[in-house]
Protein backbone atom coordinates (compact mmCIF):
# COMPACT_ATOMS: atom_id res chain seq x y z
CA UNK A 1 0.00 0.00 0.00
CA UNK A 2 1.48 3.13 -1.15
CA UNK A 3 2.18 5.23 1.64
CA UNK A 4 1.69 9.31 1.95
CA UNK A 5 4.39 11.88 2.90
CA UNK A 6 3.39 13.52 6.18
CA UNK A 7 4.60 16.79 4.33
CA UNK A 8 1.55 15.93 1.77
CA UNK A 9 -1.92 17.01 2.98
CA UNK A 10 -3.73 15.96 -0.04
CA UNK A 11 -4.33 12.86 -2.22
CA UNK A 12 -4.56 12.09 -5.70
CA UNK A 13 -7.77 9.97 -6.41
CA UNK A 14 -5.72 7.39 -6.71
CA UNK A 15 -4.04 7.74 -3.09
CA UNK A 16 -7.21 7.78 -2.10
CA UNK A 17 -8.20 4.61 -3.14
CA UNK A 18 -5.57 2.41 -2.71
CA UNK A 19 -5.46 3.63 0.92
CA UNK A 20 -9.30 3.48 1.74
CA UNK A 21 -9.53 0.59 -0.77
CA UNK A 22 -12.77 2.32 -2.13
CA UNK A 23 -12.32 1.81 -6.02
CA UNK A 24 -12.09 5.09 -7.72
CA UNK A 25 -15.75 4.84 -9.04
CA UNK A 26 -17.07 4.53 -6.07
CA UNK A 27 -15.05 7.15 -4.71
CA UNK A 28 -16.79 9.45 -7.66
CA UNK A 29 -19.84 8.34 -6.49
CA UNK A 30 -19.47 9.18 -3.35
CA UNK A 31 -18.41 12.70 -4.21
CA UNK A 32 -21.58 13.10 -6.84
CA UNK A 33 -23.45 11.82 -3.67
CA UNK A 34 -22.39 14.78 -1.41
CA UNK A 35 -20.42 12.09 1.11
CA UNK A 36 -17.18 13.68 0.25
CA UNK A 37 -15.90 16.65 -1.57
CA UNK A 38 -12.53 17.68 -3.39
CA UNK A 39 -11.23 20.40 -5.24
CA UNK A 40 -10.01 20.64 -8.52
CA UNK A 41 -6.57 21.91 -9.44
CA UNK A 42 -5.38 24.22 -12.72
CA UNK A 43 -5.80 21.16 -14.85
CA UNK A 44 -9.22 19.93 -12.98
CA UNK A 45 -8.04 16.91 -11.03
CA UNK A 46 -8.86 15.65 -7.54
CA UNK A 47 -7.51 16.49 -4.69
CA UNK A 48 -8.47 15.36 -1.48
CA UNK A 49 -7.59 16.05 1.76
CA UNK A 50 -6.18 13.84 3.99
CA UNK A 51 -9.00 13.65 6.78
CA UNK A 52 -11.85 12.00 3.63
CA UNK A 53 -9.86 9.11 4.86
CA UNK A 54 -11.91 8.91 7.61
CA UNK A 55 -14.29 9.94 6.36
CA UNK A 56 -14.48 7.33 3.47
CA UNK A 57 -13.84 4.35 6.15
CA UNK A 58 -17.01 6.19 8.12
CA UNK A 59 -18.52 5.60 5.00
CA UNK A 60 -18.39 2.09 4.49
CA UNK A 61 -18.37 1.00 7.57
CA UNK A 62 -22.26 2.55 7.79
CA UNK A 63 -22.58 0.59 4.44
CA UNK A 64 -21.69 -2.39 5.62
CA UNK A 65 -24.56 -2.41 8.44
CA UNK A 66 -26.31 -1.83 5.64
CA UNK A 67 -27.07 2.03 5.94
CA UNK A 68 -28.73 3.80 3.03
CA UNK A 69 -25.95 6.34 1.75
CA UNK A 70 -28.55 9.06 1.94
CA UNK A 71 -29.31 8.51 5.16
CA UNK A 72 -24.90 8.46 5.91
CA UNK A 73 -24.68 11.66 4.05
CA UNK A 74 -27.48 13.07 6.41
CA UNK A 75 -25.15 12.06 9.36
CA UNK A 76 -22.29 13.51 7.83
CA UNK A 77 -24.18 16.88 7.35
CA UNK A 78 -24.71 17.16 11.30
CA UNK A 79 -21.01 17.44 11.69
CA UNK A 80 -20.06 20.84 12.16
CA UNK A 81 -18.18 22.22 9.26
CA UNK A 82 -18.38 19.15 7.63
CA UNK A 83 -15.39 17.85 9.71
CA UNK A 84 -14.06 14.05 9.48
CA UNK A 85 -16.47 12.03 12.34
CA UNK A 86 -15.04 11.14 15.57
CA UNK A 87 -15.15 7.69 17.27
CA UNK A 88 -17.88 9.59 20.05
CA UNK A 89 -19.42 10.96 16.58
CA UNK A 90 -19.76 7.66 15.18
CA UNK A 91 -21.28 6.36 18.21
CA UNK A 92 -23.82 9.31 18.52
CA UNK A 93 -25.12 8.40 15.33
CA UNK A 94 -24.93 4.83 15.23
CA UNK A 95 -26.68 4.79 18.07
CA UNK A 96 -29.72 6.60 15.84
CA UNK A 97 -29.65 3.38 13.66
CA UNK A 98 -30.00 0.82 16.59
CA UNK A 99 -33.16 0.36 15.81
CA UNK A 100 -33.49 0.35 12.33
CA UNK A 101 -30.92 -2.29 12.39
CA UNK A 102 -32.46 -4.33 14.90
CA UNK A 103 -35.48 -4.21 12.80
CA UNK A 104 -33.10 -5.79 9.75
CA UNK A 105 -31.79 -8.31 11.94
CA UNK A 106 -35.48 -9.54 12.93
CA UNK A 107 -36.53 -9.74 9.65
CA UNK A 108 -33.44 -11.68 8.27
CA UNK A 109 -34.62 -14.05 11.74
CA UNK A 110 -37.66 -14.89 10.37
CA UNK A 111 -36.78 -15.21 6.87
CA UNK A 112 -34.10 -17.52 8.46
CA UNK A 113 -36.65 -19.44 10.56
CA UNK A 114 -39.29 -20.10 7.62
CA UNK A 115 -37.31 -20.15 4.89
CA UNK A 116 -37.73 -24.19 4.88
CA UNK A 117 -41.79 -23.45 5.14
CA UNK A 118 -41.34 -22.19 1.28
CA UNK A 119 -39.43 -25.03 0.05
CA UNK A 120 -41.18 -26.88 -2.31
CA UNK A 121 -44.26 -23.98 -2.62
CA UNK A 122 -43.00 -22.19 -5.12
CA UNK A 123 -45.33 -19.54 -5.40
CA UNK A 124 -45.22 -18.97 -1.62
CA UNK A 125 -48.90 -19.62 -1.39
CA UNK A 126 -49.27 -20.63 2.33
CA UNK A 127 -52.22 -19.91 4.26
CA UNK A 128 -49.93 -17.72 6.77
CA UNK A 129 -46.54 -17.39 4.92
CA UNK A 130 -44.21 -14.83 7.01
CA UNK A 131 -41.97 -14.28 3.83
CA UNK A 132 -44.47 -12.87 1.80
CA UNK A 133 -47.17 -11.37 4.10
CA UNK A 134 -44.69 -10.95 7.33
CA UNK A 135 -46.92 -9.00 9.39
CA UNK A 136 -50.15 -11.18 8.23
CA UNK A 137 -52.12 -8.46 7.52
CA UNK A 138 -54.16 -9.61 4.90
CA UNK A 139 -54.15 -13.48 6.49
CA UNK A 140 -57.80 -13.35 8.17
CA UNK A 141 -59.62 -12.20 5.29
CA UNK A 142 -57.73 -13.82 2.05
CA UNK A 143 -55.86 -16.72 1.68
CA UNK A 144 -53.36 -18.07 -1.39
CA UNK A 145 -50.58 -16.44 -3.75
CA UNK A 146 -52.99 -13.99 -5.18
CA UNK A 147 -53.74 -11.45 -3.11
CA UNK A 148 -57.36 -9.31 -5.02
CA UNK A 149 -57.63 -5.85 -4.24
CA UNK A 150 -61.19 -5.47 -1.87
CA UNK A 151 -64.31 -3.56 -3.23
Amino acid sequence: MPQIPVKIHELTVGQLSARSGAAVSALHFYESKGLISSRRTSGNQRRYSRDTLRRVAFVRAAQRVGIPLATIRDALAELPEERTPTREDWARLSEKWRSELDERIKQLNRLRDHLTDCIGCGCLSLENCVLSNPDDISGERLTGSRLLAEH
